[in-house]
């Protein structure tokens, strides 16, 4: 298990367990001693923080979601950099996001099984996401990696989108879905301009919640 970066960052947040990892970054359980509540702090991976596509990413996620603030959609409280060194005495800045803790689980774990999800709940979960990208839309982003496992399940019942890593605005022409020849997101869920690496919009989201909601309502993709 990756160890965290150090103690605490911006001599503020608590670096505690490792509760999450994906592709990019590793999520830890925080706590921000200013303001005495728990949070989530995503770290970009240290194999990765030499790579220039991956720092722009998770920037780019940090500067996106960071300007949407909606019920449906994990906040995003601070941003910031660690600088550590390598095993060559190297500094390296490894870039990390301070948000909202949020204690439950993803779509992608209620659905691991196989078993479909009773409609109305299907049409509440998927409602909660479209919530989400109505207001994301209204601001002119493109989530582009609508999934089950960036969906979250609070333990309240409330559905969060997370992970803006590779949303763009509407107006970025160059907003397709190809990085170094290679396409970003997760190929069940893209859209067909997605996977063919064309400029996307809104409707790409759209096409991929709809690829969610069959598979909540048939227990498959």
């Amino acid at each position: 298990m990756a160890q965290p970066m150090a103690h605490r960052l911006a001599g503020r947040y608590e670096v505690r367990s490792l509760i999450g990892r994906g592709g990019m970054a590793e999520v830890h359980l925080g706590f921000d001693t200013r303001l005495s509540r728990v949070v989530a702090i995503k770290m970009l991976r240290r194999d990765l923080a030499l790579d220039s596509i991956f720092q722009a990413r998770f920037r780019r996620e940090a500067q996106s979601a960071a300007s949407l603030n909606h019920p449906n959609i994990v906040a995003v409280y601070d941003t910031g950099e660690e600088i550590v060194s390598d095993a060559t005495n190297r500094s390296i800045a490894i870039p990390y996001i301070v948000m909202e803790y949020v204690e439950g689980h993803t779509v992608k774990e209620l659905i691991a099984d196989g078993t479909a999800v009773p409609i109305n709940e299907a049409i509440e979960i998927v409602s909660g996401v479209l919530s989400a990208l109505q207001y994301s839309h209204d601001n002119h982003l493109v989530h582009r990696d609508i999934k089950p496992g960036n969906i979250m399940l609070t333990s309240d019942g409330k559905v969060k989108v997370m992970d803006f890593g590779i949303a763009r605005a509407l107006t970025d022409s160059q907003a397709t879905m190809t990085q170094t020849n290679a396409v970003v997101g997760t190929a069940q869920y893209l859209s067909p301009e997605q996977a063919r690496g064309e400029t996307v919009d809104e409707r790409s989201d759209l096409y991929s919640t709809g690829v969610v909601l069959f598979e909540l309502l048939t227990g498959r993709p």
